[in-house]
C-alpha cells in the first residue's frame, strides 16, 4: 500500500489518520505541491485529477480523499470509522462533509494562490477570506456538537469526523483563526492530540516535511 501525498496537505493528512486508526501499514510517496509535481504528466497518469492524495494498492489507484475514506471502511471493516447505526453514520457524515465540502474547495492551495497571484489580493485579504469561511462553517459544526454531550470524540472512538476535523483545525491555526467560540470542537481536538494515530499523522512528523 502506497500513499502518494504531501506533508501539509489536509486531504493527505485525513488519510494518514484513517490508516493509523485502522492499523494499516503503508509506504509514503512524497508529491511536492509547491514544486507543481502533482501537475506533471507522470503523476497525472497515476492520478488524473492532478492532486493528492492517491492511494495505490495492488496495482489500483484510488483518488479523492472522502471517497477513499469510505472505501477504506468498507474494505477494512476492523476498527470502523463509522458507527453501526444509521443515525450515527449520518451524523458522522454530515459533520465530516460540512468541513470537506464547504471549506476544502474555497480554502485549498490552488484557490489561495489564485486569489493572491492571479487576482492580486494582498496576503491580509487572503487571510481574511480564509477566516470568513472557517467561521461560517464552524458555527454550524459547533452547534451540532453542542447537542451531543461532552465526550472526547463525536462517538466513543475517533472516526470519520475526526479524520476530517483535525487537518482543518491545523490549517485554521496556520491562518491565526480565532477558535475561541468553538469549545466543543476544541474539546475533541484536545483528545485527538493525545491519540497515537493522530500524533503519527501530524504534518510535523512526516518524512517529507520541509
Amino acid at each position: 500500500m502506497k500513499l502518494h501525498g504531501y506533508w501539509r496537505s489536509s486531504t493527505s493528512y485525513r488519510l494518514r489518520i484513517a490508516l493509523g486508526l485502522k492499523g494499516l501499514e503503508y509506504e509514503q510517496v512524497a508529491v511536492n505541491l509547491l514544486d507543481g509535481e502533482q501537475r506533471s504528466a507522470e503523476y497525472r497518469r497515476l492520478n488524473p485529477y492532478g492532486g493528492v492524495p492517491a492511494l495505490e494498492i495492488d496495482g489500483r489507484v484510488y483518488a479523492q480523499s472522502m471517497a477513499i475514506l469510505e472505501w477504506l471502511d468498507e474494505s477494512f471493516p476492523d476498527r470502523p470509522l463509522l458507527p453501526r447505526d444509521v443515525e450515527g453514520r449520518f451524523a458522522s457524515r454530515e459533520l465530516a462533509m460540512a468541513i470537506a465540502t464547504e471549506l476544502h474547495a474555497p480554502l485549498n492551495l490552488p484557490v489561495l494562490q489564485y486569489l493572491k497571484h492571479d487576482l492580486g489580493h494582498a496576503q491580509a485579504e487572503v487571510d481574511a477570506w480564509y477566516r470568513h469561511w472557517i467561521a461560517r462553517t464552524f458555527e454550524g459544526v459547533e452547534a451540532r456538537l453542542a447537542r451531543r454531550g461532552a465526550g472526547n470524540y463525536l462517538f466513543d472512538a475517533p472516526g470519520l469526523f475526526e479524520c476530517v476535523l483535525m487537518p482543518q483545525l491545523y490549517n485554521a491555526r496556520r491562518f491565526s483563526c480565532d477558535l475561541g467560540s468553538y469549545p466543543h470542537v476544541i474539546r475533541i481536538e484536545a483528545a485527538c492530540r493525545e491519540h497515537p494515530a493522530f500524533v503519527a499523522a501530524h504534518p510535523d512528523n512526516q518524512p517529507d516535511r520541509n
